[in-house]
């Protein structure tokens, strides 16, 4: 009994420490007192500003965002449970039903295996059921469902809000997923329509992958709210605002689909502090589409995302980028593109505070280092 104390005290303490991260990766960074320098000899004002700059994309890319050396990521499952839409065949007829079977504190890893099948539920993970890994049997094939919006309303008879209209919601840690969507099946709304943010899924935890999955939706279809994410292979599809948060997150290979009927927006990135370092980071990936889009809205004051070696269609607005009505974030929003391809990726048109990154700028966001993929993702 005293091993089993001591191990659940070692676990809340960890979930403790992995939640303040979560929220800033970087807190207790503080920035210098000016020592009241002048400006170094024949240096101009911008030339200063450009090599503060790289001293700080430097700093970023220097930074291991973990409190440890080594994340303790349970890869092999200890049980595996079964979910199929058939009765009696299989462990549970629901995903929720398998989650709830397991203990209030997980510690080992589970592998929840879901049959070929549309599964019309709303599935909640709670905080401390860690390491759990649910499994389809192909995007195309195991589907999760539901169609709650931000206005839908809730038990207490008021409307449930856009965090908690997911289909899919992940509040733990080690959370993987493969080989599966998830859905909201709200339709498109109109251009302007008030409550109609609908998230298919949101992942509010450190540590998560996700490896050739589908995330549908419209309005806000996928919440990358808080953590260090790996989105491998997969396929996101909504309008506006559809990949939103404030997470730190990297798309390898990823399709990206816009379904917008006048215009729509690719991110909204939360970032709201210098002193965070979150972001969402696009390599290698594919956007393509209907609708005059953005490839992203400063969300956050210091909103934050790179697309590199990316295909762009010629659905992209020219401008790139929009700055959510405040020119104040002009000044702290990072937006870069490097190396992109397509009829979209020009960079002639764009806003005067994007970026068109050097190799030197754009080496700190295109590599599992952005996310300190090394300590955790063992794939």
């Amino acid at each position: 009994m005293s091993n089993f104390r001591h191990t659940v005290c070692i676990f809340f303490l960890l979930l403790l420490l992995n939640s303040t991260q979560t929220l800033s990766h970087t807190k207790g960074i503080r920035p210098r007192k000016s020592t009241g320098k002048r400006l170094p000899q024949n240096t101009t004002h911008t030339q200063f500003s450009e090599q503060q700059f790289m001293k700080w994309v430097k700093f970023v890319g220097s930074l291991r965002h973990s409190l440890f050396s080594t994340a303790a990521n349970k890869l092999f499952p200890s049980y595996t449970l079964t979910v199929s839409k058939n009765p009696g065949h299989e462990d549970f007829t629901t995903i929720q039903s398998a989650i709830d079977s397991l203990p209030f504190i997980n510690l080992v890893r589970v592998v929840i295996k879901v049959k070929a099948g549309v599964y019309t539920e709303k599935v909640n993970i709670p905080p401390f059921k860690s390491f759990i890994t649910i499994e389809g049997a192909g995007a195309d094939k195991t589907i999760v469902q539901w169609g709650d919006t931000a206005q839908t309303i809730g038990a207490r008879g008021q409307p449930i809000g856009t965090f908690s209209s997911a289909t899919f919601a992940v509040n733990s840690p080690y959370f993987i997923a493969k080989n599966i969507t998830f859905k909201n099946t709200t339709p498109l709304p109109p251009p302007g329509a008030v409550g109609k943010q609908a998230v298919a899924f949101r992942i509010s935890a450190d540590t998560a992958a996700f490896l050739g999955c589908k995330f549908l939706g419209a309005q806000d279809t996928l919440y990358d709210h808080l953590g260090r994410h790996y989105y491998k292979d997969c396929y996101i599809e909504g309008s506006v605002d559809f990949i939103f948060g404030n997470a730190l997150s990297l798309y390898e290979g990823c399709h990206v689909h816009a379904i917008a009927q006048n215009y729509g927006a690719l991110t909204a990135q939360g970032r709201k502090s210098l002193l965070q370092d979150t972001g969402f980071s696009f390599v290698n990936c594919k956007v393509t589409g209907s609708g005059a889009l953005y490839l992203g809205r400063a969300w956050g004051t210091f909103s934050t995302v790179v697309f590199a070696y990316t295909y762009m269609d010629n659905i992209i607005t020219p401008k790139g980028w929009y700055n959510w009505g405040d020119p104040n974030r002009e000044m702290t929003v990072f937006y870069g593109q490097y190396k992109c391809t397509g009829p979209g990726a020009s960079y002639a048109g764009r806003v005067s505070w994007s970026r068109e990154l050097t190799d030197e700028e754009a080496k700190p966001f295109i590599s599992l280092s952005f996310i300190d993929g090394s300590e955790w993702i063992k794939l």
